[in-house]
Protein backbone atom coordinates (compact mmCIF):
# COMPACT_ATOMS: atom_id res chain seq x y z
CA UNK A 1 0.00 0.00 0.00
CA UNK A 2 1.67 3.29 -0.35
CA UNK A 3 2.66 5.07 2.52
CA UNK A 4 0.45 8.51 3.21
CA UNK A 5 2.19 12.28 4.74
CA UNK A 6 0.85 14.58 6.01
CA UNK A 7 2.72 17.96 4.59
CA UNK A 8 1.44 21.26 5.91
CA UNK A 9 2.95 23.96 4.36
CA UNK A 10 1.81 27.16 2.20
CA UNK A 11 1.06 27.05 -1.84
CA UNK A 12 2.58 29.12 -3.92
CA UNK A 13 1.55 29.44 -7.26
CA UNK A 14 4.65 30.68 -8.55
CA UNK A 15 7.79 29.60 -7.42
CA UNK A 16 8.69 26.31 -7.07
CA UNK A 17 8.71 26.01 -3.39
CA UNK A 18 6.76 24.88 -0.19
CA UNK A 19 3.78 22.52 -1.22
CA UNK A 20 4.59 22.83 -4.70
CA UNK A 21 8.22 21.01 -4.09
CA UNK A 22 6.78 18.63 -1.65
CA UNK A 23 4.10 17.17 -3.57
CA UNK A 24 6.27 16.79 -6.58
CA UNK A 25 9.22 15.06 -4.77
CA UNK A 26 7.16 12.89 -2.74
CA UNK A 27 5.36 11.91 -5.47
CA UNK A 28 8.50 11.10 -7.36
CA UNK A 29 9.56 8.46 -4.87
CA UNK A 30 5.88 7.08 -4.54
CA UNK A 31 4.87 8.71 -1.22
CA UNK A 32 1.12 9.84 -1.53
CA UNK A 33 1.24 13.96 -0.31
CA UNK A 34 -1.64 14.55 1.75
CA UNK A 35 -1.83 19.04 1.64
CA UNK A 36 -3.20 21.06 4.57
CA UNK A 37 -2.06 24.35 3.52
CA UNK A 38 -1.29 27.08 6.00
CA UNK A 39 -1.62 30.28 3.57
CA UNK A 40 -2.18 30.67 -0.26
CA UNK A 41 -0.38 32.70 -2.30
CA UNK A 42 -0.44 34.06 -5.80
CA UNK A 43 3.75 33.76 -5.57
CA UNK A 44 6.50 33.20 -3.07
CA UNK A 45 7.16 35.93 -0.96
CA UNK A 46 10.08 37.48 -2.50
CA UNK A 47 8.63 38.58 -5.52
CA UNK A 48 7.72 42.33 -5.74
CA UNK A 49 3.60 41.60 -5.66
CA UNK A 50 1.76 38.55 -4.49
CA UNK A 51 -1.26 37.77 -2.87
CA UNK A 52 -1.83 35.98 -0.13
CA UNK A 53 -5.00 34.50 1.32
CA UNK A 54 -4.46 33.09 5.36
CA UNK A 55 -5.36 29.69 5.70
CA UNK A 56 -5.29 29.51 9.91
CA UNK A 57 -8.91 29.60 10.45
CA UNK A 58 -9.51 26.51 7.79
CA UNK A 59 -6.74 24.52 8.93
CA UNK A 60 -8.75 22.20 12.08
CA UNK A 61 -11.58 21.32 9.44
CA UNK A 62 -8.90 19.32 7.46
CA UNK A 63 -7.83 17.86 11.13
CA UNK A 64 -11.29 16.93 11.60
CA UNK A 65 -12.46 15.62 8.52
CA UNK A 66 -9.40 13.56 8.51
CA UNK A 67 -10.22 12.32 11.98
CA UNK A 68 -13.82 11.22 10.64
CA UNK A 69 -12.20 9.09 7.65
CA UNK A 70 -10.21 7.09 9.96
CA UNK A 71 -6.94 8.43 7.98
CA UNK A 72 -3.21 7.90 8.84
CA UNK A 73 -0.27 8.93 8.19
CA UNK A 74 3.83 6.95 7.92
CA UNK A 75 4.66 10.67 8.42
CA UNK A 76 4.06 14.08 8.94
CA UNK A 77 5.95 16.98 7.37
CA UNK A 78 5.48 20.79 8.55
CA UNK A 79 7.32 23.58 6.97
CA UNK A 80 5.97 27.45 6.61
CA UNK A 81 3.76 28.77 9.44
CA UNK A 82 2.98 32.10 9.55
CA UNK A 83 1.83 32.88 13.32
CA UNK A 84 2.22 30.71 16.52
CA UNK A 85 -1.59 30.49 16.19
CA UNK A 86 -0.97 28.29 13.34
CA UNK A 87 2.14 26.27 15.13
CA UNK A 88 -0.72 25.33 17.80
CA UNK A 89 -3.11 24.57 15.17
CA UNK A 90 -0.34 21.83 14.07
CA UNK A 91 -0.09 20.36 17.55
CA UNK A 92 -3.51 20.10 17.80
CA UNK A 93 -2.88 18.12 14.37
CA UNK A 94 -0.27 16.41 16.09
CA UNK A 95 -2.26 15.59 19.20
CA UNK A 96 -4.70 14.00 16.90
CA UNK A 97 -2.22 12.13 14.12
CA UNK A 98 1.36 11.89 15.46
CA UNK A 99 1.74 7.72 17.05
CA UNK A 100 4.67 5.65 17.91
CA UNK A 101 4.75 4.57 14.13
CA UNK A 102 4.47 8.46 12.39
CA UNK A 103 7.40 10.53 11.93
CA UNK A 104 7.26 14.42 12.24
CA UNK A 105 10.26 16.19 10.02
CA UNK A 106 9.93 19.78 11.03
CA UNK A 107 11.20 22.59 8.53
CA UNK A 108 11.37 25.03 10.93
CA UNK A 109 11.01 28.18 8.57
CA UNK A 110 11.89 31.06 10.09
CA UNK A 111 14.96 33.36 7.97
CA UNK A 112 17.53 33.11 5.41
CA UNK A 113 21.21 34.63 5.31
CA UNK A 114 21.11 36.03 8.31
CA UNK A 115 18.06 37.68 8.48
CA UNK A 116 14.26 37.29 9.60
CA UNK A 117 11.49 36.58 7.76
CA UNK A 118 8.62 39.28 8.04
CA UNK A 119 6.26 36.60 10.16
CA UNK A 120 8.80 36.38 12.34
CA UNK A 121 8.49 36.75 16.01
CA UNK A 122 10.07 36.01 19.43
CA UNK A 123 6.81 34.23 20.52
CA UNK A 124 6.96 32.46 16.79
CA UNK A 125 10.35 31.31 17.58
CA UNK A 126 9.38 30.14 21.31
CA UNK A 127 6.46 28.16 19.51
CA UNK A 128 8.63 26.75 16.91
CA UNK A 129 11.28 25.31 19.55
CA UNK A 130 8.15 23.57 21.25
CA UNK A 131 7.19 22.13 17.81
CA UNK A 132 10.66 20.92 16.91
CA UNK A 133 10.89 19.20 20.41
CA UNK A 134 8.62 16.87 19.16
CA UNK A 135 10.31 16.36 15.52
CA UNK A 136 11.85 13.20 15.17
CA UNK A 137 14.05 15.43 12.11
CA UNK A 138 14.36 18.91 12.24
CA UNK A 139 16.02 20.54 8.96
CA UNK A 140 17.29 24.09 9.73
CA UNK A 141 19.12 26.03 7.04
CA UNK A 142 22.20 28.03 9.23
CA UNK A 143 19.78 31.23 9.98
CA UNK A 144 17.17 28.95 12.00
CA UNK A 145 19.88 26.23 13.49
CA UNK A 146 21.15 29.89 15.09
CA UNK A 147 17.53 31.15 16.32
CA UNK A 148 16.62 27.59 17.76
CA UNK A 149 20.34 27.43 19.49
CA UNK A 150 20.72 30.82 20.32
CA UNK A 151 23.71 31.32 19.03
CA UNK A 152 24.81 34.51 16.73
CA UNK A 153 24.90 33.57 13.29
CA UNK A 154 27.50 36.78 12.90
CA UNK A 155 30.50 33.95 14.76
CA UNK A 156 29.99 31.63 12.24
CA UNK A 157 30.74 33.75 9.08
CA UNK A 158 34.57 34.08 9.94
CA UNK A 159 36.07 32.80 6.60
CA UNK A 160 39.30 31.96 8.57
CA UNK A 161 37.12 29.08 10.29
CA UNK A 162 37.71 25.49 8.87
CA UNK A 163 34.95 23.29 7.98
CA UNK A 164 36.41 20.82 10.93
CA UNK A 165 35.90 24.33 13.23
CA UNK A 166 32.61 24.93 12.00
CA UNK A 167 31.26 21.20 12.28
CA UNK A 168 32.47 21.42 16.27
CA UNK A 169 30.76 24.74 16.85
CA UNK A 170 27.87 23.16 15.01
CA UNK A 171 27.93 20.23 17.32
CA UNK A 172 28.59 22.27 20.67
CA UNK A 173 25.50 23.78 20.09
CA UNK A 174 23.44 21.43 18.58
CA UNK A 175 23.74 19.48 21.90
CA UNK A 176 20.23 21.31 23.03
CA UNK A 177 18.48 20.00 20.12
CA UNK A 178 20.08 16.52 19.92
CA UNK A 179 19.53 15.68 23.54
CA UNK A 180 17.02 13.45 23.33
CA UNK A 181 19.70 11.05 21.05
CA UNK A 182 16.92 9.86 18.67
CA UNK A 183 16.54 13.51 17.25
CA UNK A 184 18.42 14.02 13.88
CA UNK A 185 19.29 17.69 13.29
CA UNK A 186 20.07 18.20 9.58
CA UNK A 187 21.47 21.78 8.54
CA UNK A 188 21.35 22.77 4.94
CA UNK A 189 23.10 25.42 3.18
CA UNK A 190 26.57 25.73 5.05
CA UNK A 191 29.16 27.47 2.66
CA UNK A 192 32.70 26.67 3.29
CA UNK A 193 36.01 26.56 1.53
CA UNK A 194 38.04 23.36 1.15
CA UNK A 195 41.20 21.89 1.58
CA UNK A 196 41.51 22.33 -2.32
CA UNK A 197 40.33 25.88 -2.02
CA UNK A 198 36.94 25.11 -3.93
CA UNK A 199 33.60 26.99 -2.65
CA UNK A 200 31.24 24.28 -1.19
CA UNK A 201 27.92 23.86 -0.12
CA UNK A 202 27.00 21.32 2.37
CA UNK A 203 24.29 19.59 4.58
CA UNK A 204 25.10 18.65 8.09
CA UNK A 205 23.81 16.11 9.88
CA UNK A 206 23.94 15.95 14.13
CA UNK A 207 23.01 12.46 15.14
CA UNK A 208 23.99 12.53 19.15
CA UNK A 209 27.59 12.05 19.24
CA UNK A 210 28.14 11.66 15.64
CA UNK A 211 28.00 13.48 12.34
CA UNK A 212 28.16 13.43 8.33
CA UNK A 213 29.05 16.25 5.93
CA UNK A 214 27.53 15.95 2.68
CA UNK A 215 28.83 18.76 0.31
CA UNK A 216 28.96 20.08 -3.33
CA UNK A 217 30.74 22.80 -5.53
CA UNK A 218 28.56 25.86 -4.60
CA UNK A 219 26.40 27.18 -7.70
CA UNK A 220 26.61 30.82 -7.91
CA UNK A 221 22.72 32.18 -7.04
CA UNK A 222 20.56 31.73 -3.89
CA UNK A 223 16.81 30.24 -5.57
CA UNK A 224 13.80 29.92 -4.18
CA UNK A 225 12.40 26.74 -2.78
CA UNK A 226 15.93 24.42 -2.56
CA UNK A 227 15.70 23.89 0.99
CA UNK A 228 12.24 22.58 0.29
CA UNK A 229 13.07 20.19 -2.12
CA UNK A 230 16.04 19.02 0.43
CA UNK A 231 13.41 18.69 3.00
CA UNK A 232 10.98 16.78 0.96
CA UNK A 233 13.45 14.61 -0.24
CA UNK A 234 14.68 13.35 3.31
CA UNK A 235 10.60 13.31 4.13
CA UNK A 236 10.68 10.77 1.08
CA UNK A 237 13.43 8.83 2.34
CA UNK A 238 11.96 8.67 5.97
CA UNK A 239 8.87 7.07 4.77
CA UNK A 240 10.96 4.89 2.42
CA UNK A 241 13.12 4.00 5.06
CA UNK A 242 16.37 5.04 3.39
CA UNK A 243 18.78 6.32 5.64
CA UNK A 244 19.54 9.74 6.09
CA UNK A 245 22.97 9.71 4.77
CA UNK A 246 21.75 8.41 1.46
CA UNK A 247 19.49 10.17 1.42
CA UNK A 248 21.34 13.31 1.89
CA UNK A 249 23.82 12.33 -1.08
CA UNK A 250 20.96 11.62 -3.46
CA UNK A 251 18.70 14.72 -2.33
CA UNK A 252 22.57 16.56 -2.96
CA UNK A 253 22.90 15.55 -6.00
CA UNK A 254 19.25 15.79 -7.36
CA UNK A 255 19.85 19.82 -6.12
CA UNK A 256 23.31 20.05 -7.68
CA UNK A 257 21.75 19.11 -11.01
CA UNK A 258 18.59 21.33 -10.84
CA UNK A 259 20.97 24.66 -9.79
CA UNK A 260 23.39 23.96 -12.52
CA UNK A 261 20.73 23.65 -15.16
CA UNK A 262 18.98 26.81 -13.73
CA UNK A 263 22.29 28.70 -13.79
CA UNK A 264 23.03 27.94 -17.50
CA UNK A 265 19.39 28.63 -18.39
CA UNK A 266 19.63 32.24 -16.17
CA UNK A 267 16.48 31.26 -14.55
CA UNK A 268 15.47 33.57 -12.22
CA UNK A 269 16.14 33.25 -8.68
CA UNK A 270 12.76 33.59 -7.82
CA UNK A 271 11.72 31.28 -9.74
CA UNK A 272 12.88 28.36 -8.17
CA UNK A 273 15.04 25.81 -10.15
CA UNK A 274 14.77 23.33 -12.74
CA UNK A 275 13.83 20.39 -10.86
CA UNK A 276 11.20 18.65 -12.82
CA UNK A 277 13.10 17.11 -15.57
CA UNK A 278 15.80 15.32 -12.54
CA UNK A 279 13.08 14.30 -10.58
CA UNK A 280 14.04 10.31 -12.18
CA UNK A 281 16.93 10.64 -9.64
CA UNK A 282 14.43 9.97 -6.45
CA UNK A 283 12.96 7.09 -8.50
CA UNK A 284 15.24 5.15 -5.58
Amino acid sequence: MTKKVAVINDLSGLGRCSLTAAISVLSAMGIQACPLPTAILSSQTEYPSYYCYDFTDKMDYFRQEWKKLGTSFSGIYTGYVASVCQIEQIMHFLDTFQTADTFLLVDPVMGDDGVTYDMYTSGLLTAMKELAARADVITPNLTEFCLLTDIDYNSLQDPSLSIQQLISRFKDAGQTLTKNHEKKVLITGIHFTADDGVHKIGNLLLDGSSHFLSAYPCCNGSYSGTGDLFASCITGGLARDISLTEMMQTAGSFLEKSLIDSVEEHVPVNEGVNFEKYLYLLHT
